[in-house]
């Protein structure tokens, strides 16, 4: 099986075929990582219902969840007016950063001046 070819019309990747991914628990628009996909793991994401992305670091697909046991239950993905930029809303289940955090944007806002 493959992307439907009405969604990978619509998608413009970067150079290596990725899209970003922003992930938000769907319940609290809690935003919980950035991630890519490809055509591929979007349509792993939408046929199993879990969240499955592209390592860029281990150049392998990984769903999240699968040694962590932190699995992102999938409700919903959007696709940007654009075409560059997905969001998928997910019941996040324990930690979403590989640090062991909720989230990954709790690193500390930057300061404005």
């Amino acid at each position: 099986m493959s992307l439907d070819p009405a969604i990978a019309e619509r998608l413009k990747r970067t150079s290596d075929g990725l899209v970003p991914a922003i992930v938000q628990q769907y319940d609290t628009g809690e935003v919980l990582m950035l991630a890519w996909m490809d055509d591929e793991a979007l349509h792993r994401t939408l046929t199993t219902g879990r969240g499955t992305y592209w390592s860029r670091s281990r150049r392998s697909y990984w769903a999240k969840g699968d040694t962590s046991g932190h699995v992102q239950h999938v409700k919903s993905v959007a696709l940007d007016c654009d075409g560059d930029t997905l969001l998928v809303k997910v019941d996040q289940v324990g930690a979403a950063c590989h640090t062991g955090d909720r989230t990954c944007f709790d690193a500390g806002l930057i300061e404005q001046s």
